[in-house]
């Protein structure tokens, strides 16, 4: 019994480390929460609506900009929370527990509203020159991508060489090569956000030498089942 309440009295004390030392992610999470919940108690047509209020398309961007930035973060345009939550514990959580809460803030934000006007400022041309419909001045685009993709990014300059190399390959892959493929306006976004958050290294030069080598994970989980292992055979 006394091993129980010590194993839980250690894993409260670590989750309670995680949300204190990553407070922006940790409320931003709770607020898609009450939003997603809420967004799925609308009808459709309702939901629309509420949707293409928030959206950072182009009608909105003219009107109210600030507004709808700020708004387009707080919905995942009808999509479901929990695949958010795993994301945002990979990435967000430990990019703000490592950069500090301002410097995370900073190249999310940054990469938010650059990739927005750069997505959407193609998208009006495309339309002026006939290349795309009108209608789309009205495309839904909410949610937290830009930023994800940003703050992924960055965290690559936390990871120790040679992982480095391969965590960033896997970045291109997910956000570049897709452009190469299929031009839309969420495309272009992904990887603007994530050139972004590769162009924040500066920000990340002061922080070197707190990287994490994944192959020390490794080597303590082969020591526990180890021990483990050992333990169970000497019984």
């Amino acid at each position: 019994m006394g091993d129980e309440v010590d194993r839980l009295t250690s894993a409260g004390a670590w989750i309670w480390d995680r949300i204190r030392s990553a407070p922006v992610t940790c409320v931003w999470l709770v607020i898609l929460l009450m939003t997603t919940i809420l967004q799925h108690s609308m009808s459709p047509k309702h939901l629309n609506h509420v949707l293409g209020h928030q959206s950072t398309n182009i009608v909105n961007l003219q009107k109210d900009p600030f507004q709808v930035l700020l708004a387009s973060l707080f919905w995942l345009d009808g999509s479901y929370w929990f695949p958010y939550l795993i994301l945002f514990c990979i990435f967000l959580i430990p990019a703000e527990r490592w950069l500090g809460t301002a410097r995370f803030v900073v190249v999310g934000l940054s990469a938010h509203v650059v990739a927005t006007y750069v997505s959407e400022g193609l998208l009006r041309r495309a339309i002026a020159s006939g290349d795309a419909s009108a209608d789309l001045i009205r495309i839904h685009d909410v949610g937290v991508s830009y930023f994800l993709a940003a703050v992924a990014a960055v965290l690559a300059y936390h990871i120790a060489r040679p992982w480095r190399w391969v965590y960033i390959a896997g970045c291109v892959v997910i956000y570049l090569v897709p452009l190469l493929t299929h031009i839309t306006v969420t495309n272009i976004g992904h990887a603007c956000s994530a050139l972004i958050g590769f162009a924040w290294y500066p920000l990340t030069r002061g922080l070197a030498g707190q990287q994490w080598d994944p192959m020390v994970v490794v080597r303590a989980i082969r020591r526990h089942l180890g021990s483990r292992h050992r333990s169970q055979c000497s019984e």
